[in-house]
């Protein structure tokens, strides 16, 4: 059909991306920018060594003799499809090529603490007036206003601050941060989110703006239903475990041979789980008949469900419920994850060829019809890109 083939550059390109980013919120905003066909160029301190999550290893990747390299796996989550310049921005010299690539970006995404740029000139006051096409994100700890926007911000402390570790964690254990960096990675989502809004706004009118971010501001914005539920009640959430606070049954339970995942939403969709179990007096159970009074007696229900659920492996109660359409699944390693069917037919496993040679990484999870994702660039060492792009006239053009 005319039109339905895929557009090979991104619904991006042509979008030319200053990064001044490092460690995870914003190389995970500019790495998604550049999936989407943007042309970004890091810019990373030769002084320092770059990124700092270059030395946050192991693993490495190694190079053909076995030593390691600086691209740390850590690194490689999150600096894909850019080009690396080293230039230290401290130096006058520096500070005039930052100036230069800026006069040719749409974006500029920065997470210096709040005032860190103004010394060099490279704030948003600084370069607003001189390059008024400019969106110019950025992203901090507590954002640019507040009485703590002074303070340096890193994920745990935005788990912390934000609340998220109140939620998070055993009954009767300690608050517990999530597996990964996730106020970082959700700062950086919403911070895509904001520059391809200011994006449609430069696209209208061509006037740049300033997106200020912050990890605890994305942090404390998905407290989600826990949020709302105190801001409505009053109350303190407690810390559930894999507990649901407005559903159950809903969390993991043991199984003669593992665990089972399992989220039943609805009455109906209970009583089809209690059939399979043999405890179809339960459903009529005053106690346990509707959702909010089994969340009032959801120990009392936890007494007779676990032992239930113990008798059977974990397949056995994944077939049984998909048979019954009650949602049900494992709790898979990241083993049987990345080598599942499932990842593979979605392309969320992807390999790429760097300079040390193949490296695999996670893939985009976006789906686009026209306008697919791409992967062009593998992570580099820093600096790989300075030699081209110093010397050139149109660095974005390389």
């Amino acid at each position: 059909m005319a039109g339905s083939e895929l557009l090979p550059h991104g619904a991006l390109h042509g979008i030319k991306v200053l990064d001044l980013s490092r460690i995870l919120a914003g190389p995970t905003c500019t790495q998604l920018l550049g999936d989407l066909g943007a042309t970004v160029i890091k810019v990373e301190n030769p002084k320092s060594g770059g990124d700092d999550t270059r030395q946050w290893g192991p693993p490495y990747v190694t190079d053909k003799d076995g030593n390691d390299t600086d691209m740390s796996a850590y690194f490689m989550s999150a600096n894909r499809n850019k080009q690396s310049v080293a230039i230290d921005i401290a130096s006058a010299d520096g500070q005039q090529f930052i100036r230069k690539l800026a006069a040719q970006a749409d974006i500029l995404i920065e997470n210096f603490k709040p005032g860190g740029l103004k010394k060099y000139g490279l704030d948003y006051d600084s370069l607003k007036g001189e390059f008024p096409r400019l969106i110019y994100c950025s992203i901090s700890g507590y954002g640019q206003t507040g009485p703590h926007s002074h303070k340096p911000g890193y994920d745990l402390m935005a788990q912390g601050y934000g609340g998220l570790m109140s939620l998070t964690g055993e009954p009767k254990g300690e608050p517990m941060k999530v597996g990964v960096g996730i106020a970082d990675v959700m700062c950086g989502m919403y911070a895509t989110v904001g520059i391809l809004a200011a994006l449609r706004h430069q696209d209208q009118t061509g006037e740049g703006q300033q997106v200020d971010i912050a990890l605890v501001d994305s942090q404390i914005a998905w407290l989600i239903n826990e949020g709302v539920n105190y801001l409505t009640s009053g109350d303190l959430p407690k810390r559930r475990g894999n507990g649901h606070p407005n559903i159950v049954p809903y969390g993991v339970y043991q199984t003669a041979d593992g665990h089972v995942i399992l989220a039943v939403g609805n009455d109906s969709q209970f009583g089809r789980f209690l059939e399979f179990l043999g405890l179809q007096g339960l459903a009529s159970d005053p106690r346990f008949a509707t959702n909010p009074a089994r969340l009032e007696h959801r120990l009392a229900l936890d007494d007779v469900l676990i032992p239930a659920v113990q008798r059977h492996t974990t397949q056995d109660m994944i077939s049984a419920m998909e048979a019954r359409k009650v949602p049900a699944g494992p709790v898979q390693d990241l083993e049987t994850l990345f080598n599942s069917d499932q990842v593979a037919a979605r392309g969320m496993k992807i390999e790429m060829q760097s300079d040390a040679g193949p490296v695999h990484l996670i893939g985009n999870p976006l789906k686009l019809s026209r306008t697919p994702v791409t992967y062009r660039h593998a992570p580099k060492s820093c600096g790989a890109d300075s030699d081209e792009i110093l010397s050139s006239e149109s660095p974005f053009n390389i």
